[in-house]
């Protein structure tokens, strides 16, 4: 299936949530994960010397996390590496990379080919990259996705996964014979949407019973199928609430909600060679459902993303 993201609403949308619910403790966390070596001011345009790598991230929860597992599986092979975490939006994290204020970033795929080209057909992980380093800056490049994604899902909640015998395992098209008695929330949007209602009906041929306007992934929607007012929503893919609420995530295999795969951005001139070597081992080994447990370690459990970074890294054997 071809899937044509029009913008990266949904990803900015719910991370603009994560970001407004983050702020404030951004300084703590910030302050926390790679303390002995962070920028004071991450929007600073100091260069990076040539002997640093300056490895930066967005200004919500995940990316300050993939930004210290970024980093400390570079320290460890040797390295020099300082932080500018919690910068912004991709408009302004975009900018730092190209000037070679910061060098490294992590970035989503599909949602930087829709800010590069909202026009741009993502039919599979490598021709999305091929998309991607085609409109990138000459001085940037992506590195290996990693099998992580972050993007919307289709997700029911437990209550109803046991009544239909669904599981993690089943499919948007085993949804298929029920969802007329399931009332499905998410944004507006939603409901208007080819990665939303339009499209589900098309690709795998759901026609629920009614649909319910909330957010787009956050609070409102997350109640909304805890308490079963909704019994399926549009949750993303690493959204810690999945594992307080035991929801169960539905596969995708046509892919309509496009492709959001965890990927290194990169100013290529600023990298050695054992570093891209490096955040490639990272992405081999990173996948969605290590990611979503990454993250709950952070948002449920309050655990430093610098010391969880750690862990993982030491885990996989790449500390």
């Amino acid at each position: 299936m071809t899937s044509t993201v029009k913008s990266s609403w949904s990803i900015t949308r719910h991370r603009g949530v994560a970001a407004l619910a983050f702020a404030l403790t951004a300084a703590l966390v910030a302050g926390c994960g790679s303390s002995d070596d962070t920028s004071d001011n991450p929007l600073a345009e100091d260069k990076a010397d040539g002997s640093q790598v300056v490895v930066g991230s967005n200004n919500f929860a995940e990316s300050i996390l993939l930004a210290d597992i970024y980093g400390e599986a570079l320290k460890a092979k040797g390295i020099e590496v300082t932080y500018k975490p919690n910068i912004g939006s991709r408009e302004t994290t975009y900018g730092l990379l190209k000037n070679g204020t910061i060098t490294v970033l992590p970035e989503y795929n599909g949602s930087l080919l829709a800010y590069l080209d909202p026009e741009a057909e993502q039919k599979s992980v490598e021709a999305v990259n091929a998309a991607v380093k085609a409109k990138l800056d000459a001085k940037l490049t992506l590195l290996d996705s990693s099998p992580a994604e972050d993007k919307d899902s289709v997700s029911i909640n437990a209550e109803t996964a046991a009544k239909y015998g669904l599981t993690g395992e089943s499919t948007l098209a085993d949804l298929k014979d029920v969802a007329p008695e399931l009332v499905i929330g998410g944004s507006p949007e939603f409901q208007t949407r080819h990665q939303g209602l339009v499209g589900l009906e098309k690709e795998y041929g759901l026609k629920f019973k009614s649909f319910k306007a909330l957010d787009a992934g956050g609070p409102l929607t997350q109640a909304a199928l805890t308490k079963n007012t909704v019994q399926a929503a549009d949750i993303f893919t690493t959204d810690p609430t999945i594992t307080k609420e035991k929801f169960v995530v539905l596969q995708d295999p046509k892919n309509l909600f496009g492709f959001a795969n965890v990927t290194p951005l990169v100013h290529k001139s600023d990298l050695p060679q054992k570093g891209i070597d490096a955040l490639n081992a990272v992405s081999a080994k990173l996948d969605t459902k290590t990611l979503l447990d990454l993250d709950s370690q952070v948002q449920l459990e309050n655990k430093d993303p610098l010391d969880v970074a750690k862990a993982w890294l030491n885990s996989v054997g790449l500390d």
